[in-house]
């Protein structure tokens, strides 16, 4: 059985080393969880569903989900004091001390060089769900225009869920028409 110090200090780490967010999360929890064997690449699709669809933060809704599935409650709770520990105590040292140095060129520096990274570890996770997700000829195109659509045109995402839905509804009673003539 996985103790919950184990737990604890797994997503402890991940808190600690991932800048960026939840979505910048992803691959390393996916990699830490699969090599311990405590989840499979299947389960973390899962996850990272269940953990978008549900309010709250993405990093600490996929602590919950996989702390929970490892352990049970307690497991949800020790994973998501590991993912959020780290980051309100280097939070809390940045803006104790930060104050005093924003104005500092090689800080500034250090952020500008920090920005790269955090959209390169931001993409992976979203390229990668789009490889297992876009599972027809058609879902490559809607996925790049709904980007597309979100992030230079600002659309609301309400909308462009709407319109996929609808063609995919499309799509499918198009093939259902056709195979009934055949």
């Amino acid at each position: 059985m996985v103790s919950l110090w184990q737990i604890f200090w797994v997503f402890a780490k991940i808190g600690s080393f991932t800048i960026g967010g939840g979505y910048a999360m992803i691959p390393i929890i996916e990699e830490e969880l699969r090599k311990r064997g405590w989840v499979d690449a299947d389960e973390i699709d899962d996850v990272v569903v269940l953990a978008q669809s549900a309010p709250g933060l993405l990093a600490v809704n996929m602590a919950i989900f996989c702390g929970y599935k490892i352990r049970g409650l307690k497991g949800s709770i020790a994973a998501t004091i590991g993912a959020v520990l780290p980051s309100f105590l280097i939070i809390l040292a940045i803006a104790t001390i930060f104050t005093s140095f924003k104005e500092n060129l090689m800080v500034q520096k250090i952020f500008q060089g920090i920005r790269p990274v955090a959209i390169a570890l931001i993409l992976v996770p979203a390229f990668n769900m789009a490889k297992k997700g876009n599972k027809y000829w058609w879902s490559w195109p809607l996925t790049i225009l709904s980007a597309f659509l979100v992030a230079f045109l600002k659309v609301s995402v309400i909308w462009i869920l709407l319109c996929v839905i609808s063609i995919s509804l499309g799509i499918e009673w198009w093939k259902e028409h056709r195979k009934k003539k055949c």
